[in-house]
């Protein structure tokens, strides 16, 4: 039979969904080969050998129920590539006794616990016998092992199920067992007149959904779900758009409860407050529980957890999201960190692994942000708060992952860094240190596709392991690894830090991330053209820089020179390290022609023309010291209230500040502001 299919597979609701998300075209070309009208040798070998298959079904009051009908290997047998017969019946008390009738359509999921491996079948019945009944296949399609957690499987005897409690209301046993849970299944359906599309195979759907122990909220009786990364196919929130109805199961595989839940879905986008925390979420929706039944001793199997699935692992809990969203209000705030380990990478360049120090969760970050730290030089290693005049502030590049469990910071000691040359003698482990919590604009999209080109000097490496490595995370999660080019220039091959680490990534990806060590080298013109698929693909790639001044700016003047967009090139700057860009007549058009600056505390003024330097820059040559860090807007610490006048920002700030204070490493007056007053 050919696989692929001459009419669309899915219907509106699915549409509308992958739409959402820029998949419709893609969905609809791969749907139309691996969504069949018939089941596949593999698939009927497959059905033929599990002891269990999860049935979605709809009652006569238009319900829809997810249920797991058992049996012994073999009790399922598909004679022809369109049908399959089912030698069993559903469990004592099980919702779907009361579905199996002559049409009516079901959805089936085959799930083999110990390999993850899983198969879906849409159907509808054909004929119904004592023992059992059979089923013609209206699509069939394989699903991949994503969030399904390994378990071992073994046969019980003495099965003898009992309706426990037939309900309309959560009570504190049933919210308990669904806190805990880290597996369920969710049936849904469309019915035939909620489309006007008549060449669509209409019918239940039921599918697989699991996460960390936490990942459904109980409230009252409403739960909320995270959506994670899938097959992009979706056939569930498609119904639920057309449809919002849905049947849940959770299942005790090892004590062989089944808890039925039948009721009403609201789905949240991907832009709701109420998912943004959600560690691995996408999206989410919620159900409002309308039926419930809960069966004892249901399963004539045993299955107990042996390993969570590599991607129920990147993912969170409801728990740590509400402690994010706490921790997150307060992002411009100090946080204690603690030392855990200590790392040479180089014999100048030291890692410095960090955990809150109150055990509390650490808010997620872009891969490429930076972390503020300060120190008090001259003290203990413990870091005893001194006078805040002693405070040395510093921003350093998270090298750890976004999905790591710890904040890492990679340090080069410089020659006459007071600051760095502190934490290499005195940040040992146990040592505390404060931070704020991570920020930056400098960040890397993992999801895009368009290639990405990371050039790095020296110890501007730090923030290209930390994209490597989320690129290559999110690509087991997301399924696609955004393309890679890593540069990284250093005088010796023993400074080339990181160096194992991204010969690892590189290999594991087939050189989706790719590297390109340079020791002694300087990345130059023809390195970048040799390189590069051509001279279109060098050219509409996006560029990431982050080292020495010097280097930055000619790696920047270079791409430039070879037709890379301004636009497309993104810069790490620290301190004096601010990269000369093109100056966009839109950016020169929000500044003001001629402006007084008043620093109030100094009684000194000065006039400051368009095109003139920062404020920061204007006070200091004023003889002033106003406290700063960055230099690029990302750390707060050069904020100053104004109390007159307007500023435009030529860097834009990544940190929150008060709505009477303005970051005076970046500002210059805005257009048709004639004078600025600050606290200096």
């Amino acid at each position: 039979m050919s696989n692929a299919s001459e009419k669309s597979p899915f219907h509106q609701g699915e549409k509308i969904m992958q739409q959402r998300v820029g998949k419709a075209e893609a969905m609809e070309t791969i749907g139309r080969k691996v969504i069949r009208s018939y089941l596949p040798e593999q698939h009927r070998e497959f059905f033929a050998k599990l002891p269990f298959v999860v049935v979605g079904s709809v009652d006569e009051a238009g319900r829809p129920w997810a249920s797991i009908l058992p049996g012994l290997p073999g009790f399922m047998n598909s004679v022809t590539p369109t049908s399959l017969d089912i030698n069993a019946t559903p469990v004592n008390g099980d919702p779907l006794s009361s579905s199996l009738k002559l049409g009516q359509p079901l959805g089936l999921l085959g799930i083999e616990i110990p390999t993850r491996r899983r198969n879906r079948l849409n159907a509808r019945i054909s004929s119904i016998t004592e023992k059992g009944f059979s089923l013609t296949v209206d699509q069939s399609f394989g699903n991949c092992p994503q969030y399904i957690q390994t378990r071992d499987f073994r046969q019980v005897d003495n099965v003898d199920p009992t309706i426990k409690t037939t309900f309309t209301r959560l009570d504190s046993k049933a919210k308990k067992a669904i806190s805990l849970s880290d597996t369920f299944f969710v049936a849904s359906y469309v019915n035939d007149n909620d489309t006007n599309n008549p060449d669509i195979t209409k019918g239940v759907d039921v599918s697989h959904r699991g996460g960390r122990p936490g990942f459904v909220a109980v409230e009252g009786n409403t739960l909320t779900i995270p959506d994670y990364a899938g097959n992009n196919l979706f056939n569930t929130l498609g119904n639920f758009l057309l449809n919002p109805k849905a049947g849940l199961l959770f299942p005790n595989f090892e004590t062989g409860e089944l808890l039925f839940l039948s009721g009403l879905v609201e789905i949240i986008n991907e832009n709701s407050p109420a998912i943004s925390t959600f560690k691995g979420a996408q999206r989410g929706w919620r159900f409002i529980v309308e039926q419930g039944q809960k069966l004892t001793n249901a399963l004539p199997f045993s299955a107990r957890l042996v390993e969570y699935s590599p991607n129920s692992l990147l993912t969170g809990s409801w728990a740590q999201a509400k402690q994010l969203e706490v921790a997150q209000q307060q992002s411009n705030k100090w946080h204690s960190f603690k030392v855990i380990k200590v790392i040479d990478e180089t014999a100048d360049i030291r890692s410095f692994y960090l955990e809150k120090h109150d055990k509390g969760e650490l808010v997620p970050f872009k891969a490429g942000q930076h972390l503020t730290i300060r120190i008090a030089l001259g003290l203990a290693s413990d870091l005893a708060i001194p006078n805040k005049k002693e405070w040395v502030i510093r921003n350093y590049t998270l090298s750890s992952s976004p999905h790591d469990a710890f904040y890492r910071i990679s340090v080069k000691r410089e020659l006459h860094g007071v600051a760095s040359s502190h934490l290499h003698q005195n940040l040992t482990i146990g040592a505390l240190i404060d931070a704020k919590l991570p920020q930056g604009n400098f960040w890397l999209d993992t999801s895009s596709k368009r290639p990405a080109v990371l050039l790095a000097g020296g110890v501007g490496i730090t923030p290209m392991i930390s994209m490597a490595l989320q690129t290559y995370i999110e690509g087991i999660r997301m399924r696609h690894i955004r393309p890679l080019s890593i540069f990284h220039s250093a005088q010796t091959r023993e400074q080339l830090a990181f160096y194992d680490d991204f010969t690892k990534l590189a290999s594991a990806t087939d050189n989706s991330i790719a590297y390109y060590p340079l020791a002694g080298k300087r990345i130059a013109k023809q390195v970048l053209v040799e390189n590069s698929t051509d001279l279109n693909t060098l050219q509409t790639s996006d560029y990431f820089l982050c080292g020495p001044k010097a280097f930055m700016q000619a790696m920047y003047d270079l791409l430039l020179e070879l037709g890379v967009a301004d636009e497309q090139i993104f810069a790490e700057t620290f301190g004096p390290a601010v990269l000369r860009r093109l100056t966009h007549e839109s950016d020169i058009a929000k500044e003001a022609d001629s402006t007084t600056l008043e620093f109030r505390h100094s009684k000194i003024t000065q006039q400051w023309h368009k095109g003139d330097e920062t404020l920061l820059v204007v006070a200091e040559k004023q003889g002033l010291s106003p406290a700063y860090s960055c230099r690029s807007g990302n750390c707060g610490s050069c904020a100053i209230k104004l109390h007159a006048g307007k500023v435009t920002y030529r860097i834009q700030p990544s940190v929150e500040i008060a709505e009477n204070e303005v970051l005076i490493c970046c500002a210059v007056p805005a257009k048709g502001t004639s004078t600025i007053i600050l606290d200096l």
